[in-house]
């Protein structure tokens, strides 16, 4: 068994306070095989019934990125113009100012996907509740998201994008659900604070661990 000591998990819970949403990056290319290195170890993610549904894209082609990254910019200028219209000319201009994808700057994308219907697993345990494959595609999210935070890379989820239209682009599969669209490189600047609370768009709250007892 390994021995997880008072120091390792100190380190662990560093690493958990560090994981930041970068979208600040650094131009250099990310070193060697370590792309694929993040990956095996993302696979060590938990997935109901052991199915491993998530499958990933890496999208390296230049003109497939500018047409992702077209799509962003529609997406973020339909989203500015809902913010004017719901939230008012000043909570538009915040958002206006905030820096929401690294899509020209980071070195690797990297589109994930869950199968919807993997063959791994024979069905266990997701009759009730199939939605579980995209949420164990999360999990191989956040598993990488922290293992490429260990390496001294930042990880973006660029979330503001039509996943359809991503999918389409990507040719994937039609039984492959889109779940992230993510930058990795090395960042530009290091915060222990979100962006989003250090520019003013949302500070972190009080109470974040909400408890019903029953």
């Amino acid at each position: 068994m390994p021995d997880f000591d008072p120091a390792f998990r100190d380190k662990l819970k560093q690493l958990f306070a560090w994981r930041r949403d970068v979208r600040r990056f650094r131009r250099d290319p990310v070193d060697g095989e370590l792309p694929d290195e993040l990956l095996d170890i993302a696979c060590l993610a938990p997935s109901v019934n052991n199915s491993q549904p998530w499958r990933f894209v890496k999208v390296e082609d230049a003109a497939t990125r500018a047409a992702v990254t077209a799509v962003f910019e529609r997406c973020n200028k339909d989203a500015l113009e809902a913010t004017t219209r719901e939230q008012g000319e000043g909570r538009a201009a915040l958002y206006a100012r905030l820096k929401l994808g690294g899509l020209r700057e980071a070195p690797v994308h990297l589109a994930v996907f869950a199968e919807e219907e993997p063959a791994a697993g024979h069905g266990l345990g997701r009759r009730t509740m199939p939605e579980t494959l995209r949420y164990s595609a999360v999990l191989a999210v956040h598993t990488l998201w922290l293992a490429a935070r260990s390496q001294g890379l930042g990880l973006g989820w660029v979330s503001i994008l039509d996943p359809e239209q991503v999918a389409a682009l990507l040719e994937v599969p039609g039984s492959w659900s889109p779940t992230a669209y993510l930058c990795i490189g090395y960042p530009e600047e290091e915060h222990l604070d979100p962006e989003l609370e250090r520019h003013g768009w949302q500070g972190r709250e009080t109470l974040c661990r909400q408890v019903t007892i029953r």
